[in-house]
């Protein structure tokens, strides 16, 4: 094993995922920006795009489940929930597993819309440079997983 192989000592990784919070935040509001300037295009706010994608990887779902699933409130996704519906890109249904929570799943215009905005983001992400490896982006996917692991037990519904 090389040196750069060896797990860090736990003073310098928190030093390592502090640089990697420094990224996050700025990469994440960007990107929140440009899904936003292509909403007139796409007609997908973040919020519905963020539903639309959930349901599409995992199928109908709660309210309340997906405010898990993305760490978000429950007033926030119901918030998006509605647009969507409004919009004829979700249809709510009910849920015989809860009486009263319904399930959410996409009309064919949901997965038609959510197809599309991600079509568009896959290829702005082709344009990524750095001659990345399967192995590194598996890597950057393993250590953002064990943070939001850490922080997993934070209540979004509660200031």
């Amino acid at each position: 094993m090389t040196e750069s192989e060896h797990p860090l000592p736990p003073e310098e990784l928190a030093h390592r995922l502090t640089e990697v919070f420094a990224l996050v935040g700025p990469l994440y509001r960007r990107v929140q920006r440009k899904v936003e300037q292509n909403a007139p295009i796409e007609g997908l706010s973040v919020g519905v795009r963020a539903v639309l994608d959930l349901l599409r990887e995992n199928g109908p779902m709660t309210v309340p489940q997906m405010g898990r699933a993305q760490a978000l409130s429950r007033q926030f996704v119901q918030r998006m929930v509605n647009d969507a519906a409004a919009a004829r890109l979700v249809e709510v249904v009910p849920n015989p597993a809860h009486q009263r929570s319904p399930l959410v799943r996409p009309t064919a215009a949901g997965l038609e819309a959510i197809t599309a905005a991600l079509a568009r983001e896959q290829s702005l992400l082709r344009q990524v440079g750095g001659d990345l490896t399967d192995a590194e982006v598996t890597a950057c996917v393993r250590v953002l997983g064990n943070m939001v692991e850490l922080f997993d037990h934070v209540d979004v519904d509660c200031p």
